[in-house]
């Protein structure tokens, strides 16, 4: 079993966040996060231009690279509805619910793992992108910050 990155995890709201802000789309409704390479799905109309796949890489990175602080605090389930989709998050996820926050740019419910601050997730490098049956995937990794 591949083993759990926070980084690459705090990276993917970042990214979601980026694509709800240029294309006013919904987050991904699939992905897979792993340690050397993930990948992001979302229902879209269309293949992204090469201008567009850059543009959301240097979105993403001007995100990480401002040093932001990742919080979380809870809420009741009532009051989370109000605010978030909560039909992503597991049934057994209780009454109580988790709010995951890149400093202002994202605020999301999440059960996972996240870096303390943005400066712990290195470079965002989009891979690819590619479109089929109105699914476009993005594929990314991240080049780790020196120490």
């Amino acid at each position: 079993m591949k083993a759990y990155n926070p980084e690459m995890h705090t990276a993917e709201h970042v990214l979601n966040q980026t694509m709800v802000k240029m294309f006013a789309c919904e987050r991904s409704f699939s992905n897979h996060l792993e340690r050397k390479k993930s990948k992001c799905d979302y229902h879209f109309d269309r293949a992204l231009t090469d201008s567009e796949a850059e543009e959301i890489n240097t979105r993403v990175n001007q995100v990480l690279s401002q040093n932001i602080e990742v919080t979380e605090r809870t809420l009741l389930r009532d009051e989370a509805a109000k605010e978030f989709d909560l039909d992503k998050l597991p049934d057994a996820s209780g009454d109580e619910i988790r709010i995951v926050r890149v400093g202002h740019y994202d605020a999301y419910p999440c059960i996972g793992a996240h870096v303390n601050n943005t400066k712990e997730v290195g470079e965002f490098v989009l891979g690819s992108t590619s479109f089929d049956n109105g699914v476009l995937r993005i594929r990314f990794k991240l080049k780790r910050p020196q120490k």
